[in-house]
């Protein structure tokens, strides 16, 4: 183990050559690290350091250990809180109360779904399900929230306190308000009831949410059977079929998956007027205006007013896609060439194949995970200063041997934190991309600084002994989006960890991800990185503008479908109407989509983002079209631009959600931005000439 770290330092500022019998690649230790098979030697007598460095979390049995050493604390904190006079230090208490539950709960949430190892994965479950127990005992603490209260009813101390403190109290008042803390005794007790109810019904709709639909074999023509799974005498469809080329299989998929399921529905309208009755409870017209508060869009009517104007401004451009489908469609189905749902996917993907040949194979020899890491590192150090190290992880401090553990390094700063790399394929792993926050950055008691410590999941092939992990376009797009996430998390220094990188609103925090996507596809940054694996020849520009100009095909149509499904979102969590929410569906489909709703279909029971995005499924667009703006106006001209590079750091990543989020885009662009501009940057988006009227 000593050798492997004295390697490491011998090597970290030097290069690597792999020899193969094709050609000589000079990779950086990050490159190498990513693009060879990890193989850790076995050392008997290295001491486990634990999960994360945690020594408890050698077994997991230690779960226990840290649980109960993390309530005790907690026990201690809120004393301290309820005794101590209104000042900063009750907020840096209930901040330290907030760490001390994250970083157990944190990493047990990320444990649960990650760890190979069923023992551990319960444990961390049993953790889960306890500090979540305490967090809800903490949520209805009258006299804790007391505390609080003084503080922020006391203008005198108040006035001393800085912006950043003060945004703190608020939102941890704000956490106290949605459970009804602030109520009498017998509504309080009834927002705990709407509370727990809400609890089970989130897990009961998103659990049937991903459930198939059977229906008799005899009820589907015969000679598309064989495509779908056959359970004795039933079929059985859990998926859309949205690739199939088949118009019979597309459509037979869409009405039998999305038959509506009466238990669900109940389930769903349940659901619902649950939330709004908890909003109304503790003060709010709806569920959606308490979702909306702190974040850019603030109310229902800025969201959907940004819906509607942006469905003006595209529809002449979808209305066009919408026909070319139409005429594509004739093509192959003269019989029947209606245009209905379930061809949308199909033949957006379809007329792109047809125009550009993006064939993913094509790309994927450029494209190695090593290579692409190396792209990243270069693109961080010039905009930013910052660059990956390659760490050995030691005995028991990750959960999987071909885990990689990165060390984020300022040029002058030093070590900003650390990123672990979970990007392969495993049995029982989630098939998702996404990041995860381990620990959150703070400044300690003492005067240092929590360095934040986060994952990064991907479900990437494993290198082979002769070829690296190659990805797709969309692949290698996933990853700079995931890495923004991750820089968002390292490059913050806030104060308060309850408000540490992505802990910001919703519509803010996917656009440091979505950014990267720009970079992505901007030929100067991918020039950096792309080359072929075996011949080391860099990876032509007509193959990526070909990859670009593919995005644009259908594009309006495409992006008029997530309008269409924010906006039910909208109007599922607005005022209460008299209606089913399939006729809800069925009104809003008419409006903000342009394909008629199928009779007998019940689409909203597949909406899953309900649960965890509920009336902010509109964020990625909005978080899009300020990521459009901030690339178009700082670094279209020039990606590697350090003062931009600055700036973006300090306007946007350093505050995590201690500022207000616009107040931060703002900082960034030097101006307000408006909802006609947010409309008019996702249309730029669709048409790179489209010049705002």
């Amino acid at each position: 183990m000593l050798a492997c770290n004295r390697l490491v330092n011998v090597i970290k500022h030097t290069r690597i050559r792999i020899v193969s019998r094709h050609v000589t690649t000079s990779w950086s230790p990050v490159g190498a690290a990513f693009n060879a098979r990890q193989h850790r030697r076995l050392d008997l007598f290295e001491r486990n350091v634990g999960l994360f460095g945690v020594p408890e979390l050698s077994t997991p049995a230690g779960f226990e250990i840290v649980e109960s050493r993390a309530l005790k604390e907690t026990e201690k904190l809120v004393k301290t809180a309820c005794s101590s006079s209104p000042g900063a230090l009750t907020v840096e208490t209930f901040d330290q109360l907030s760490d001390n539950l994250c970083k157990v709960a944190d990493l047990a949430d990320f444990i649960k779904v990650a760890h190979p190892d069923p023992a551990f994965r319960e444990a961390a479950e049993r953790t889960c399900i306890s500090i979540g127990t305490v967090v809800e005992k903490l949520n209805t603490n009258v006299e804790l929230c007391k505390s609080l209260k003084n503080l922020l009813d006391n203008k005198d101390v108040l006035d001393t306190l800085d912006p950043e403190t003060r945004r703190v109290a608020e939102l941890f008042m704000f956490d106290f308000e949605i459970s009804g803390i602030h109520l009498d005794e017998k509504k309080r007790r009834q927002a705990v009831i709407f509370n727990v109810k809400l609890l089970d019904l989130n897990n009961e709709f998103l659990m049937g949410s991903h459930m198939p639909n059977k229906i008799e074999k005899r009820a589907v023509p015969e000679h598309i059977r064989h495509c779908f799974s056959i359970d004795g005498n039933c079929i059985q469809i859990g998926g859309l079929h949205a690739d199939s080329p088949n118009d019979l299989v597309r459509e037979a998929a869409y009405k039998i998956f999305l038959y509506p399921n009466p238990n669900l529905l109940h389930c769903l309208e349940e659901l619902l007027a649950c939330r709004n009755k908890l909003a109304k409870l503790v003060g709010y017209e709806s569920f959606a205006h308490r979702a909306l508060k702190g974040t850019m869009a603030k109310t229902p009517e800025t969201v959907m007013k940004f819906l509607k104007l942006l469905t003006h401004k595209l529809s002449d451009r979808t209305a066009k896609d919408f026909q070319m489908m139409r005429d594509m469609k004739r093509k192959v189905n003269q019989r029947n060439s209606e245009l209905m749902p379930w061809d949308h996917p199909y033949f957006s993907g379809a007329m792109r194949a047809e125009r550009y040949n993006i064939e993913p194979s094509r790309y994927s020899p450029y494209f190695s995970l090593g290579a692409c890491m190396e792209g990243l590192n270069t693109l961080f150090t010039r905009l930013l200063g910052v660059s990956f190290q390659a760490e050995q992880p030691k005995a028991g401090e990750v959960w999987s041997e071909d885990v990689r553990k990165l060390a984020v390094v300022h040029e002058t700063e030093g070590l900003l934190g650390y990123i672990y790399c979970d990007f392969f394929h495993r049995p029982d792993k989630p098939h998702q991309d996404c990041h995860f926050t381990i620990r959150g950055g703070r400044l300690k008691e003492n005067g240092e600084y929590q360095l934040p410590v986060v994952v990064l999941m991907l479900s990437l092939p494993h290198p082979t002994k002769n070829t690296p992990t190659l990805l797709t376009p969309g692949m290698m797009e996933n990853l700079f989006h995931e890495m923004g996430h991750a820089m968002h998390s390292m490059m913050g220094r806030t104060r308060y960890q309850h408000v540490t990188g992505t802990r910001c609103s919703t519509d803010f925090a996917e656009v440091p991800s979505i950014l990267m996507e720009y970079f992505a596809t901007d030929y100067r940054v991918v020039n950096q990185f792309a080359r072929h694996y075996q011949t080391g020849e860099p990876l032509p520009k007509s193959m990526l503008s070909g990859l670009r100009e593919s995005k644009l095909v259908c594009g309006a149509a495409d992006t008029q479908l997530q309008v269409f499904y924010a906006a039910l979102d909208q109007v599922y969590h607005g005022k209460p109407r008299n209606q089913s929410t399939t006729e809800i569906l069925r009104q809003t489909q008419e409006e903000f989509y342009g394909l008629p709703y199928v009779p007998k279909t019940a689409w909203q029971l597949r909406f899953s983002h309900l649960i965890g995005y509920g009336a902010k499924y509109y964020s990625y667009l909005m978080s899009r079209a300020v990521a459009s703006m901030v690339w178009r106006q700082c670094f279209l001209k020039d990606p590697f631009n350090r003062e931009m590079g600055e700036r973006y750091r300090r306007e946007m990543l350093a505050h995590g959600g201690s500022k207000e989020p616009m107040l931060m885009v703002k900082g960034m662009l030097q101006k307000s931005p408006t909802v006609e501009d947010f409309v008019d940057a996702l249309v730029s988006d669709l048409n790179p000439d489209f010049e705002p009227s």
